[in-house]
């Protein structure tokens, strides 16, 4: 059974950083993509970013491009998220999920995490 599972996220001035981390198990963790989406209150379900399963290629939503990066470690089953810079509209709960792609699109992904609050002060 595949199972995700993030860590790392918490509560953070504006301007600061976290690393957000996914540990997976359950399927051959180096032949998948993997994705971060968010969700902010009140609001639906959007792409963050993704990498392909040799990290060969990389995607970014415009709102994150340059203060997020995307990267995994297929030695430890794991696919992190450097949140550098953060502001208050990044606050959110926080899901990894592994599929086919990399994609911005949710349907392409089979199996997600619970997810991790992040909380970004002013």
């Amino acid at each position: 059974q595949v199972q995700l599972a993030e860590s790392g996220g918490g509560l953070v001035q504006a301007g600061g950083s976290l690393r957000l981390s996914c540990a997976a198990s359950g399927r051959t963790f180096s032949r998948y993509a993997m994705g971060w989406f968010r969700r902010a209150p009140g609001k639906a379900r959007e792409f963050v970013a993704a990498t392909s399963w040799n990290a060969g290629v990389t995607v970014y939503a415009d709102s994150v491009k340059d203060r997020f990066s995307i990267s995994r470690d297929d030695a430890k089953n794991t696919v992190y998220l450097q949140m550098n810079s953060l502001k208050p509209e990044d606050t959110a709960v926080y899901y990894c999920a592994t599929g086919v792609g990399p994609s911005s699109q949710a349907p392409r992904y089979d199996y997600w995490g619970p997810g991790t609050q992040v909380t970004v002060s002013s």
